[in-house]
């Protein structure tokens, strides 16, 4: 394990930790992105079991874990975008893009843009956004809600919100292979996986029995399964 830090575009220290050695395979180089309120010792039981074969890389968002908290008005889609790329630089390119939640969207984001950087894409728990302005508010209201109770810097939460349907508007602009991964009650994002196999190239859609938005932490066993078969296959 090697606990580093990168330098994000606007001078923002990124928190990234590298497990595992890197053959040169890309589809055995993994990139895990966190969900919003998140730090990255939630990927830590299943990094640890994927790392015996794969090289595995975590991160913090910026305003979480120990990453750096800049001032409110840098928390947007692509101050996000440009600490991706900068853990990219030093995790090695082309790799799969492993997300949960906020990752996940993020990390389709970055396919958009950088097509070539990606091997494939594991998509836990994660929405695509919104096309209509409406549905957008009403999450960027729940998200100011849930932002209020907790005990984050001012703006942070600026980066969970959604400004517009750019995502979900060209997931059919995305070629590589796609493993989507969901708990069964997580009920609010099984919408998306249908979504997901109807517009993405997703070689498999796992269910896992008995869990919710946080899969990856309570059922890391089986996600880590999950990933290794996906892997294997590309």
């Amino acid at each position: 394990m090697t606990a580093s830090s990168t330098t994000a575009p606007d001078g923002v220290e990124v928190a990234v930790e590298h497990l595992g050695t890197d053959s040169g395979d890309p589809t055995r180089r993994l990139v895990c992105t966190t969900g919003w309120a998140n730090e990255r010792s939630v990927w830590s039981v299943l990094a640890d079991d994927l790392a015996a074969d794969h090289a595995v890389t975590t991160w913090d968002l910026r305003g979480h874990g120990d990453s750096g908290t800049p001032p409110p008005g840098n928390y947007s889609r692509q101050h996000a975008l440009g600490d991706l790329a900068a853990v990219l630089d030093g995790a090695g390119r082309p790799a799969v893009l492993v997300g949960h939640s906020l990752g996940g969207y993020l990390s389709l984001a970055h396919t958009l843009d950088h097509p070539d950087d990606v091997a494939g894409l594991v998509l836990v728990a994660t929405g695509p956004g919104f096309r209509k302005a409406e549905a957008r508010e009403e999450w960027n209201a729940s998200v100011r809600a849930a932002a209020a109770k907790m005990d984050q810097a001012a703006g942070v939460e600026g980066i969970s919100l959604h400004v517009d349907s750019h995502v979900i508007d060209h997931l059919a602009d995305i070629a590589c292979p796609v493993l989507v991964l969901l708990g069964e009650r997580d009920r609010r994002f099984a919408a998306s996986a249908a979504l997901f196999e109807r517009d993405l190239d997703v070689r498999a859609t796992v269910v896992v029995p008995d869990q919710g938005h946080m899969v990856h932490l309570k059922a890391a066993a089986e996600c880590a399964a999950a990933i290794r078969e996906f892997t294997a296959g590309l």
